[in-house]
């Protein structure tokens, strides 16, 4: 079985995780040395830290004017592995009353940014932790990137819902109607991935990394190439044969779909990318970062849109 273990021990990572902890340990000291009134914000809003902007949107959208959220990856032009946490993000996470993150090793760093915040001051209040991979029984070796299961985030929007229904009852029901709200608007995305696996079950296509992997298991596409993609994810090399089997795909028009990441576009990346094209075959665009001035919503259905107009094309 092949395992998604996330490469999270590249040189630079580890640089901008060692930044971020003494950014985190910079923090706490000061909040020690002035007193925790110098680091809340003054308004009586609920601190959120996601650590990525996705699930921080959720929480927006949920909480409403009552949060102050901060998205600790929020960058869509950059490889979200290469973050850098500010002094700002630090003392955000050190009064953060709810903190969202992915987990199954996909951000295990946040784990060491938490514990470099343990038993900091919250006035009292315990802080609620949100781990996406918990809440739908996912673990490290399986595919972390979890926000592309339909099933992902019906289940953080109601642990949000949740954690703020308990840090600020008096607005429980604000929380409650916006949850619901929520809920409803995916719907347009299980429906248009409903039509896509109606239309194209079975069909074969490939993928630079497995960033798109649940989304396509839940469409029913033929995903090939895994182990070319697992060595993209991991930033180790693909064997000869497995370059050759995705190069052999693109050229023989073997797949309908080439879909690839555009925070990560390596040599090799750029590589299969120029065979599509010289193939004729559809390429499709996805990100591990939320862009701007866009919902979660409206990303998921604009990149199921994209896929929808490849697959399309004959």
């Amino acid at each position: 079985m092949l395992a998604f273990t996330r490469a999270t021990l590249r040189t630079p990572i580890v640089r901008s995780v060692r930044s971020a902890i003494s950014a985190l340990a910079a923090a706490a000291a000061l909040g020690a040395l002035f007193g925790p009134a110098t680091a809340r914000a003054a308004d009586t809003a609920i601190t959120v830290v996601a650590a990525e902007n996705f699930y921080g949107d959720v929480v927006k959208q949920i909480g409403g004017a009552n949060v102050n959220v901060t998205s600790i990856l929020s960058n869509p032009d950059q490889d979200p592995h290469l973050f850098e946490a500010s002094p700002k993000t630090a003392r955000a996470l050190q009064h953060a009353r709810v903190v969202v993150y992915n987990g199954a090793d996909y951000d295990p760093w946040m784990t060491k940014l938490l514990g470099a915040t343990a038993g900091q001051s919250n006035e009292g209040n315990p802080r609620a932790i949100i781990v996406a991979a918990d809440l739908v029984g996912k673990k490290p070796g399986d595919n972390p990137h979890l926000w592309y299961d339909p099933q992902t985030m019906p289940a953080v929007a109601r642990a949000v819902g949740a954690a703020l229904d308990a840090a600020d009852p008096a607005h429980k029901s604000v929380y409650d109607a916006n949850l619901a709200t929520f809920l409803g608007s995916l719907k347009p995305i299980d429906a248009k991935v409903a039509a896509l696996r109606a239309q194209y079950k079975g069909q074969p296509v490939t993928a630079t990394e497995p960033v798109f992997g649940y989304m396509s298991d839940a469409i029913g596409l033929d995903m090939r190439n895994l182990r070319f993609q697992l060595a993209t994810m991991n930033d180790t090399e693909a064997s000869a044969s497995d370059i050759a089997a995705f190069e052999r795909d693109l050229r023989e028009r073997r797949v309908r779909v080439l879909i690839y990441n555009s925070q990560a576009t390596e040599a090799l990346t750029r590589r299969m990318l120029g065979l599509a094209k010289q193939a004729k075959v559809p390429t499709v665009s996805v990100t591990e970062t939320q862009p701007a001035g866009v919902n979660f919503q409206q990303w998921m259905l604009a990149q199921l849109d994209s896929l929808s107009r490849a697959l399309a094309t004959k």
